[in-house]
């Protein structure tokens, strides 16, 4: 009952994590004022580096729950959560630490900057658009991994 409970509720937990962060948070971030953009870059670094991690820890009770419970999850629904999974290593192991070496560039040159002019970065990044894109897929995955979870639940 419990890998149920945690099947058809953590997709979606893990969904609005994703929103809430990526695309609520961190846009709005660089609006506040006096953020600089090498603030928000620093800020969003450590954010990030704790919302992979909390993903992590979803993504390993999804897999705990599917393995006790693995009749639920149809094969189309298995497929989107380990895509879902597959996004989060890609970002985890390669997308945010080639992004944070960049990052932590920006702040030690808004450190030692002499205050003349402000810290541009370029901000459309391959590996940023990478990123994105993965958070854009996670968050059509997830839902829809969820509703065919709940589905195959009531049904």
């Amino acid at each position: 009952m419990f890998a149920l409970v945690l099947l058809t509720m953590l997709p979606f937990v893990w969904f609005g994590m994703i929103v809430a962060i990526s695309f609520i948070e961190t846009p709005l971030k660089f609006r506040a004022p006096g953020m600089t953009h090498a603030l928000g870059v620093g800020i969003g670094r450590l954010v990030f580096t704790a919302l992979n991690y909390v993903e992590a820890l979803l993504a390993a009770a999804i897999v705990a729950a599917w393995l006790f419970a693995g009749e639920l999850v149809s094969a189309m629904a298995g497929a989107l959560l380990i895509l879902s999974i597959a996004a989060l290593g890609l970002q985890m192991l390669v997308l945010r630490p080639a992004m944070g070496q960049r990052t932590k560039a920006l702040a030690q040159t808004a450190v030692t900057h002499d205050g003349a002019a402000p810290v541009k970065a370029k901000i459309g990044t391959a590996m940023h658009i990478a990123y994105i894109a993965s958070e854009g897929l996670k968050v059509l995955a997830l839902p829809i991994a969820g509703i065919l979870i709940v589905l195959a639940v009531a049904a």
